[in-house]
């Protein structure tokens, strides 16, 4: 794709993973895809200045892993 700057990259890289994590159906897969996609997104929304963004993501990703964190306790 010519003419994407680094961070227009970093926003596709993203939003792939968050869309990504939507199609796994092992939901510990889901949650790591996702908090990736989140933590990517958090970096993103500070590049661009849209904070908004940034702290919703930042929120999803800690609802990712506490619901990892979780899952990590109920392993066998």
């Amino acid at each position: 794709m010519p003419g994407l700057s680094p961070t227009d990259l970093l926003g596709y890289a993203a939003s792939l993973l968050v869309g990504l994590s939507l199609l796994m159906a092992d939901i510990r897969r889901l949650r790591v895809i996702n908090l990736a996609g989140c933590l990517l997104f958090v970096a993103y929304g500070f590049l661009i200045e849209a904070y908004p963004v940034a702290a919703m993501n930042l929120f999803g990703a800690g609802v990712n892993l506490y619901y990892l964190w979780r899952l990590r306790s109920q392993a066998p």
